[in-house]
């Protein structure tokens, strides 16, 4: 029986504090998180930081800290956010691997992202996938639209396998400006897919949460939950921790009979690095 990746992205670079205070972004809100994830049935996190203003950056110094505190306190995958905020300069996007984190996310391609546009060329698509191999981090593909599939079979075909021999790429559906969070959307977007991925997992952002994990969970996909994705739990109901969202995908994986996967389990998945 096939078990399930749950990945939490707690965070995110979307919403403001301010707008929600549950949203966890000093390092301790972070670990505390990560752990009550952990407990809840989440074998990765997909991690952004903030600064002392709670607003995105990618300050090296504190992502390196984020990476430490969380392997020091848990089991969970580390994977690092290479997309940032839509304004963050390509430069300071690469350097996020100087705080090797075991997984990164690499998106496949540039996507209307609500009123914005997050850049992704393909030179610096290129540019990170070797960084990525050179050292020695798991590339999670970031897939926004049904072109971004097709720029991962170029990508493979071009420049190889990721490190660890794995390819493992997570469907992000629902943005407004990408692939809609339908059912039809996620099985075209999967019968696309490179004959080398081993693994996928899909996110419904907003609403979508619900149809895009249930239709994950039938055509034997991975789950990404969490409150960069969503705020809410149902109409008028809002999230008031990220455990929440793991416990619900769990208990949906575990009505499916595919129940959570352990952290030791998506390593061996996803083929990333062992740590001492």
């Amino acid at each position: 029986m096939m078990s399930t990746l749950i990945t939490v992205a707690p965070t995110g670079a979307e919403t403001a504090k301010a707008d929600c205070p549950a949203l966890p972004t000093t390092l301790e809100e972070l670990v505390e998180t990560a752990k009550r994830c952990e407990a809840a049935g989440a074998a990765m996190i997909h991690i952004h930081i903030r600064d002392a203003d709670h607003r995105p950056t990618l300050d090296l110094g504190r992502l390196t800290d984020t990476v430490t505190a969380v392997r020091e306190n848990t089991a969970l995958i580390v994977q690092l956010s290479t997309g940032g905020a839509v304004t963050d300069p390509f430069e300071h996007r690469l350097k996020v691997l100087d705080a090797a984190p075991d997984s990164c996310s690499l998106t496949m391609g540039t996507v209307n992202f609500g009123d914005d546009v997050f850049m992704n060329p393909w030179p610096f698509v290129t540019e990170l996938y070797q960084l990525t191999q050179e050292r020695e981090v798991v590339p999670e593909f970031e897939l926004f639209d049904l072109g971004h599939v097709a720029a991962l079979n170029r990508l493979l075909d071009k420049l190889g396998l990721p490190y660890g021999g794995k390819v493992h790429c997570d469907l992000v559906m629902g943005v407004p400006g990408g692939m809609p969070g339908t059912t039809d959307a996620l099985v075209a977007a999967v019968n696309g897919l490179p004959a080398g991925v081993t693994s996928w997992s899909a996110t419904g952002v907003g609403r979508t949460t619900l149809p895009v994990a249930l239709a994950a969970l039938s055509k034997g996909g991975h789950l990404r939950v969490g409150m960069e994705d969503t705020l809410t739990l149902a109409k008028g109901r809002p999230v008031t921790h990220n455990s929440e969202l793991v416990e619900r995908a769990a208990t949906l994986a575990t009505l499916a009979q595919r129940p959570p996967m352990s952290p030791d389990e998506a390593r061996d998945l996803l083929n990333v690095k062992r740590r001492p």
